[in-house]
């Protein structure tokens, strides 16, 4: 089925993005998260394109075959909305639907924030819906207040080279470590700890697995290992070291509410979504349009990846509706 996949190269906002894409019919954009690219959606792309849909999942800038501009600036979330929006342009549509999930649920809700006109409908995965308020205040403050004594992982990344060298010193490693750890078969003690001693590196946080889990072959590993060890993760982990300006940047956006149909799908064992329980709890509100919310039992962060079937299925079935 995969090489139904067809790979091409546009150019969008003053760069070259890599897409991979199938069907034909409405348009559906997917967006990856860290440190994933296309390939996390190698199960949706297929099933929905069956479903009658034109699906593309880009590479994101920095990630995979996309360019990767050496400023960290360039990669605050107006650029990557801009990317998005100059996507849509460049495949001749007048509207689509964004389903984004972990780094990617952010971009999927400031392009329907932003251009509401364009994307019709959004999907949201294992991230929900956070709404700005008036008196917020810097991310980085609220992540050193809710670390204390410890280290968040968030904080982390924001130190230039700091986790690059930690995570490209052997890269399929890290990536195996990253992937068992935040999925829901690591069992308790072995999940990733997403706070740890200052005294820790991020790769004491997480587990090195026994065997890798169902959902995740050794070609999967190899694929992912080679566009890491080609393009290292300064592009990924410039998302987290725009935190504080993307705040900057969007202080007209406090107290929006996110008006199209939507959905959201998060797994019971994903650290995301134990952080953020308030902001899954307060959907209804902030998402007035919520169509459907659900939490996937036994399910870790990887969500598509580690339940296609059900993901699909909640996918097409909202598609059909709101597409």
């Amino acid at each position: 089925m995969m090489e139904a996949i067809n790979h091409r190269w546009i150019e969008t906002n003053g760069i070259k993005m890599h897409i991979a894409e199938q069907g034909g019919g409405n348009l559906v954009i997917l967006c990856h998260g860290f440190p994933e690219c296309w390939y996390s959606w190698r199960h949706q792309i297929v099933a929905i394109a069956e479903a009658g849909f034109h699906v593309v999942a880009p590479d994101l800038r920095g990630y995979g075959q996309t360019d990767q501009p050496k400023s960290v600036e360039a990669y605050n979330i107006l650029q990557l909305t801009s990317d998005i929006v100059g996507l849509v342009h460049v495949l001749g549509r007048e509207q689509a639907v964004i389903i984004g999930h972990d780094q990617g649920a952010p971009l999927a809700w400031h392009c329907a924030l932003l251009r509401p006109d364009l994307f019709k409908a959004i999907g949201l995965l294992s991230v929900p819906y956070r709404a700005r308020t008036w008196d917020s205040e810097p991310p980085t403050e609220i992540l050193k207040r809710m670390a204390g004594e410890k280290q968040l992982y968030m904080l982390y990344f924001q130190e230039q080279g700091l986790a690059e060298a930690e995570l490209e010193a052997n890269v399929r490693k890290s990536l195996r470590m990253i992937l068992y750890s935040a999925s829901g078969d690591a069992p308790p003690e072995k999940r990733w700890r997403f706070l740890f001693d200052k005294s820790e590196k991020l790769l004491d946080s997480v587990t090195e697995p026994e065997q890798l889990p169902s959902w995740l072959s050794e070609q999967d590993l190899d694929f992912l290992t080679q566009e890491f060890e080609r393009t290292g993760f300064r592009g990924g982990l410039a998302r987290y070291r725009n935190f504080d300006r993307d705040w900057e940047l969007t202080y007209f956006l406090s107290g929006a509410k996110l008006q199209q149909p939507a959905l959201f799908i998060g797994g019971e064992f994903d650290t995301a979504v134990m952080l953020n329980r308030d902001l899954i709890d307060q959907l209804e509100k902030t998402v007035p349009n919520l169509r459907k919310k659900v939490l996937l039992p036994n399910t870790g962060h990887w969500i598509q990846q580690e339940r296609p079937t059900e993901v699909n299925q909640l996918l097409i079935e909202f598609l059909a509706q709101a597409a």
